[in-house]
């Protein structure tokens, strides 16, 4: 008898894409409406994927021998395939980043690997686990906003605005599976809420770092423009940090399920719009 484990709703389908852009004449410039703190925010939030992802897939695989479910199996297959490749060109994207721009690669990655690296040797495989389901919501509610709203986005330059767009909508897709798996095999909500606090603190402080460092480099850091510009983009209007509140409030709830939002027109509608641009 077949145990239910997975709860995303019936007939998702989580694809595998294999997407390809033409990157580095646009990352060579303020690629984001021609400022520099905008393309700080994206590039920075860029540079804590590829490491972060291989962490969620690792935390996810090292319970599949737990899961039951051929439902939460294949999911968790397809989560991991979205995953790697999600690593592959966010790597891809970081290197070519520094190399156009003169950054180091090594600086931006410094305090994630070894903050990692204490993850792995001093915290349980369940912890772990909670960790990447608390990123994975902060993901995916900042993918549907992107994609629900649309102006996060305006005045980038399409091709990388393809980027983020086809990675916000395997965020959407996969967006439970961590979740399901934690359920399935711990099911804390109060090591969930704690995995929550302190990811966000680490998701911001380093994307704020990586954006620092940036603008440093590139003689803007005490540019009252640029600052007074992606404070107003993130907090002001529109404001795409300080909307997503209500949001992630959610998770806190005892009866939080990811899919109690759902939101899959808005992959629907990506496809019929833009994954031409992004075929496999």
């Amino acid at each position: 008898m077949n145990i239910q484990q997975s709860h995303s709703p019936e007939g998702l389908t989580i694809n595998l894409r294999r997407p390809t852009f033409d990157l580095e004449p646009i990352l060579a410039r303020d690629w984001h409406g021609d400022s520099a703190s905008k393309t700080a925010f994206f590039n920075a939030m860029s540079m804590l994927f590829p490491l972060g992802e291989k962490f969620f897939i690792d935390s996810v695989r090292a319970f599949r021998n737990d899961i039951e479910d051929q439902k939460l199996l294949e999911e968790i297959t397809a989560f991991q395939g979205q995953e790697a490749i999600h690593r592959l060109k966010h790597q891809e994207y970081n290197e070519l980043l520094c190399q156009v721009r003169g950054y180091d690669l090594a600086e931006f990655e410094k305090p994630a690997r070894k903050r990692l690296a204490w993850v792995k040797e001093n915290l349980s495989a369940r912890r772990q686990l909670a960790g990447t389901v608390a990123n994975e919501h902060i993901t995916a509610i900042m993918a549907d906003d992107m994609l629900r709203r649309g102006d996060s986005l305006i005045g980038a330059d399409p091709i990388i605005a393809d980027l983020w767009r086809w990675h916000g909508v395997e965020e959407t897709e996969h967006k439970a599976v961590a979740f399901d798996v934690y359920m399935a095999v711990c099911g804390s909500t109060k090591l969930l809420r704690r995995a929550m606090l302190m990811s966000t603190l680490f998701f911001f402080k380093d994307t704020f770092r990586n954006m620092r460092i940036m603008l440093r480099h590139e003689g803007k850091l005490w540019n009252i423009r640029e600052w007074t510009s992606s404070l107003n983009f993130l907090f002001g209007k529109p404001g795409i940090l300080r909307r997503l509140f209500p949001a992630y409030l959610k998770f806190f709830r005892k009866d939080f399920h990811p899919w109690q939002d759902d939101n899959r027109y808005l992959v629907k509608e990506w496809e019929e719009r833009f994954s031409d641009t992004t075929s496999p």
